[in-house]
């Protein structure tokens, strides 16, 4: 938004410089963005009169002008500009002007010279020259009633800077040239300027008839007619000028008019030819298929998510944003409909972007505009209407006001203990009280609090933190304290038993794995066929329709990046993650770092596909399978050992799925991708993946001092017969279970015999079982020579184990 200082400062006017005007607004929470010259220095540069303008004997295109400028005598004038006739007043450059600078930045000056043998001294400007505009078709011409020999900056107030703001959404009632002037009046105690708008008498009884079919789309509309006015009458200087330095180009009296009213009272209007209205006006929900051409020339297509003015015939205009073209004023208007309404902001947000435009009026409806001073501002309207657009049969009719649905806010309190907490500095009760006193708000106060009941133009008055913001501005940002925080600072070790992420993550990159860094938000069937997750955490508003739900499982984000890069021919990957995953959990309550029934642990997860190894002079490549991911899994839970069962899983095969377990406890899954889903995801040979929770891998154990055996230790090997089903992991729990004498250091698998069919006989062993060699390595707990007895009744301690607890028989 941008305006002059010299009409901010005709409502409010501070003894306060324009830069010390701009850091005031600035610090008030109204952003000064730019401060920009109305006008380029320049001098002697003076109103002045064109008495006579003859042709040039030399020159086709030059004419020879007396000018008077004030100077007591004529000045002779050469001029080629093609406007140049008697009786115009023009700005006239005397001898010693200084011009703006031109392109090599000097100051242009003026002296006596001849043209084509005539002399001329002085020169007549154009409105490019003076730097006010790019117009370049002719002398700049100045109002008739300015007197002559005026110097040219006081008479167009050029002496002017212009403000630009950037305003925040919830500055809304800040959108026009008296709402910032009544902030600044806050903010400085200086007096507001509030001029008196007199009620335009009716002197005929017409009226259109209005029906506002939908409350929740407009609550208030307010419209007058007015007939017999003058549409081809000229919009003042004086208005074109301020429009100009809004950023608002001249149209035609009439919307001139309408917009002025926008800058200085934030009130966007509209204005109908009423000749060309069917009937009456119903102010309702657009219906689908309806179409409207708007005043820009664009057509649109309706549906009944938009507002709409109607008449009987069809739409003439979309409500709170644009007029249509069909009730669109002209030189040939004569009776017009003028309509101020206050428009619901819900009903009015995002209506006009959707067809890719945006409007001033829009852009101030849906942020909420003054519901209570609609029939002012009519009047407002109608009085400039009369001034400048008037006629002698001018008639206006009576102001019909509808009030379907007004708002009523509802009182906000405020703690000053609150406030003082959340500002960082001292408050009184007192010192909030006049706060809101100086912005005009009317309060009531009880013990440590003030109520606030939201004036109708303070749509952003809605819960406390609003006006504790507005005491923290008022008061000024600058008188907070600016005393810096004391805290001990304590270095924070981690404990040795514990490693932080970033070794997991420099562990499994020394693996050869390679980070990656996804969304927590994923598709639901990701959910439900790689976690079964019938009931995942739901998205209110996802960013894409197949990121709809919060993961409870990292393995989906890891197969989408395998799937990425397999699609660019990647024939190698190893990668993994370290993120949070999202499960329910009823048990989870609201802290800072939790949210109610939501549990949010930290996981780690990786993948591989492709070659176990990359390929070099030893030959065929061996694909990577279920065991190199269970190495690397150990490797990363090194020097803890850990206990793979197997288990199943719905992202993994069946058969090829083992649970890791550590210290007795599951922390996660290792296996091969299941067939269903590799061939769902078009991949040609099945990837390996783990997960495991996070806290459970930081864990590692502090190394304990152990002496050196001072004897070697021994190892003997026996193999037992047992039933195919028994696994490697039974036959080491029940041997290092078995009560030996002596100290078992380590216990090998280092052979499997199963004999071909038929030969089970010969081999001593029955159909169904399985031979399977173990290594025992021995040694004496105090450091004692192991005797061939004690050796001898350590293994039968283990064979007696194994016949015990798995039916197993020494092999003959």
């Amino acid at each position: 938004m941008q305006f002059p200082e010299s009409w901010l400062r005709s409502f409010c006017n501070p003894p306060l410089s324009t830069q010390e005007l701009a850091d005031t607004l600035t610090m008030g929470g109204f952003e000064v963005e730019s401060l920009r010259p109305v006008a380029p220095p320049f001098t002697r540069i003076v109103v002045g009169e064109i008495r006579q303008a003859q042709q040039h004997p030399n020159a086709d295109r030059l004419r020879v002008c007396q000018v008077d400028a004030g100077q007591g005598a004529l000045l002779n004038i050469v001029c080629g500009a093609p406007n140049a006739r008697v009786g115009i007043k023009v700005p006239c450059a005397l001898v010693g002007a200084e011009l703006p600078p031109g392109e090599d930045g000097k100051p242009f000056v003026i002296k006596v010279g001849k043209l084509r043998g005539v002399e001329s001294q002085g020169m007549l400007c154009s409105a490019r020259e003076l730097g006010l505009s790019d117009d370049h078709g002719g002398l700049l011409e100045l109002a008739a009633g300015l007197p002559v020999g005026q110097d040219l900056r006081a008479a167009l107030q050029l002496d002017d800077t212009v403000f630009e703001l950037k305003l925040t959404p919830n500055l809304g009632h800040a959108l026009s040239v008296y709402g910032v002037a009544r902030e600044l009046s806050a903010l400085t105690g200086a007096p507001l300027q509030t001029p008196a708008i007199a009620p335009v008498p009716a002197n005929m009884a017409e009226l259109l008839p209005v029906t506002v079919s939908a409350p929740d789309l407009c609550g208030r509309f307010s419209g007058r007619v007015i007939r017999h006015v003058d549409t081809r009458a000229a919009t003042p200087a004086w208005m074109v000028d301020r429009l100009a330095r809004c950023g608002q180009r001249s149209v035609t009296a009439l919307v001139d008019i309408s917009n002025y009213v926008m800058f200085e009272y934030g009130r966007p209007s509209h204005i109908f030819d009423l000749d060309k209205i069917h009937g009456g006006l119903d102010v309702r929900w657009g219906r689908k298929g309806e179409q409207l051409k708007l005043l820009n020339g664009n057509t649109v297509e309706l549906d009944d998510s938009v507002g709409v003015i109607a008449d009987a015939h069809a739409v003439e205009s979309l409500a709170g944003i644009m007029g249509g073209d069909a009730t669109a004023v002209s030189d040939d208007t004569q009776s017009i409909y003028v309509e101020a309404a206050f428009w619901w902001p819900d009903a009015v947000a995002g209506r006009s972007r959707r067809y890719n435009f945006a409007t001033d009026a829009g852009h101030r409806f849906e942020r909420g505009v003054d519901p209570s001073l609609t029939v002012a501002h009519i009047e407002r309207i109608t009085q400039l209407i009369i001034d400048i657009c008037g006629t002698p049969q001018t008639q206006c009719g009576p102001v019909d006001d509808q009030q379907p649905s007004m708002p009523a806010p509802a009182p906000v309190t405020l703690r000053v203990a609150r406030a003082a907490k959340v500002i960082g500095m001292p408050l009184t009760q007192a010192q909030c009280a006049d706060v809101m006193r100086r912005l005009g708000l009317a309060f009531t106060e009880g013990e440590g609090t003030v109520s606030v009941a939201p004036p109708a133009y303070r749509f952003d008055l809605r819960i406390e933190e609003d006006l504790i913001e507005e005491v923290a501005r008022i008061i000024g940002y600058q008188q907070l304290p600016e005393t810096a925080p004391l805290a001990p600072i304590v270095p924070r070790t981690r404990s040795e038993s514990r490693r932080s992420a970033f070794d997991v993550r420099h562990a499994l990159a020394d693996l050869g794995y390679l980070e990656t860094i996804n969304f927590s938000f994923v598709d639901e069937a990701w959910e439900r066929d790689l976690a079964g997750n019938a009931d995942p955490v739901r998205l209110l508003n996802p960013i894409a329709s197949q990121m709809n739900v919060m993961r409870s499982s990292l393995l989906g984000s890891l197969l989408d990046v395998l799937k990425h890069n397999v699609d660019r021919r990647a024939s190698r990957l190893r990668v993994f993650e370290v993120g949070r995953v999202f499960l329910r959990d009823a048990s989870v309550t609201t802290t800072d770092h939790s949210v109610r029934g939501v549990n949010q642990p930290l996981r780690v997860a990786g993948l591989i596909h492709g070659p176990a190894q990359r390929q070099g002079w030893g030959g065929v490549e061996r694909p990577a399978d279920f065991y190199d991911a269970k190495g690397d899994v150990q490797a990363l839970l090194a020097p803890r050992s850990a206990r793979f069962e197997r288990a199943e899983h719905p992202a993994l095969h069946p058969g090829r799925c083992a649970s890791v377990v550590v210290d007795g406890q599951l922390i996660g899954h290792v296996g091969e991708l299941h067939p269903r889903w590799r061939q769902a995801w078009g991949l040609s040979h099945a990837p390996v993946l783990f997960e495991l929770d996070l806290q459970a891998v930081l864990q590692r154990p502090m190394p304990t001092l152990a002496a050196l055996p001072r004897q070697l230790p021994v190892e003997r090997d026996l193999a037992v017969v047992v039933a195919e089903g028994v696994t490697h992991e039974q036959l080491q729990q029940c041997v290092r279970g078995a009560a030996v004498g002596a100290r078992l250091l380590d216990v090998t698998l280092f052979d499997i015999y199963r004999p071909k069919p038929g030969a089970e006989a010969a081999a001593g062993m029955a159909a169904g079982e399985k031979s399977m060699a173990l290594r025992l390595v021995l040694d004496d707990a105090e450091g004692q020579s192991l005797t061939d007895e004690r050796i001898d009744a350590a293994v039968g301690a283990v064979l007696a184990a194994l016949q015990a607890q798995l039916g197993a028989r020494l092999r003959a």
